[in-house]
């Protein structure tokens, strides 16, 4: 519901972000909405496809046979095939690299290739930004800071997995910083809280 919602409230044509991608369901989802309420907003994604104990990448994944490598390979190639399935008409440019790394290459306005081969250059205002990384407080602030450098007025942030009862993961502590900033307001908690920029 909230990802429909901001589809069909967005505040410009900017670019929309999603940060953490995994296997596509989310990304999927921004783009069918976003197609629903006849947008035209471009969607960037960007993942690394790196995930925790992957140090080590020849280590089975807990008591499995399977390799942090295999794991690895098998998530990126399911999201190349998933959105290049449900998003064939309009693919999102999905940048593999971390967060931070991606909001280096958009502040300096970087031209970079995509997950699909294609060139396509970084850089300008964000109408909306789902939240998905590394749910870690550092890691989900860091997100935070980058995206509201670039966020427009009235644009949107949506925080996966920050339901009150997600109280294990940082991202939980940071959006009840947020609701008591003065320049964001809680639109939507369905459970998790959708905020939009106020100033």
């Amino acid at each position: 519901y909230c990802i429909e919602y901001v589809s069909e409230n967005l505040p410009s044509e900017n670019p929309i972000i999603e940060i953490g991608s995994f296997c596509g369901l989310s990304t999927n989802a921004i783009s069918h909405y976003v197609r629903k309420a006849k947008k035209n907003n471009l969607l960037f994604t960007c993942d690394k496809w790196e995930f925790e104990g992957a140090e080590n990448k020849d280590l089975f994944l807990g008591p499995s046979a399977i390799t942090h490598r295999q794991y690895r390979k098998f998530v990126r190639e399911t999201y190349v095939r998933n959105v290049g399935f449900f998003c064939h008409d309009r693919p999102p440019h999905t940048i593999e690299c971390f967060s931070n790394d991606f909001f280096d290459l958009w502040n300096s306005g970087t031209a970079v290739t995509d997950v699909m081969g294609r060139e396509i250059r970084l850089g300008g205002p964000i109408s909306f930004a789902y939240i998905d990384g590394n749910h870690t407080y550092p890691f989900a602030k860091d997100d935070f800071l980058n995206i509201d450098r670039y966020l427009e007025t009235n644009g949107f942030i949506l925080f996966d997995d920050s339901a009150d009862y997600y109280s294990q993961f940082g991202v939980n502590r940071l959006v009840r910083e947020i609701r008591k900033m003065d320049n964001y307001e809680l639109v939507i908690k369905n459970p998790n809280y959708l905020f939009r920029k106020t100033g």
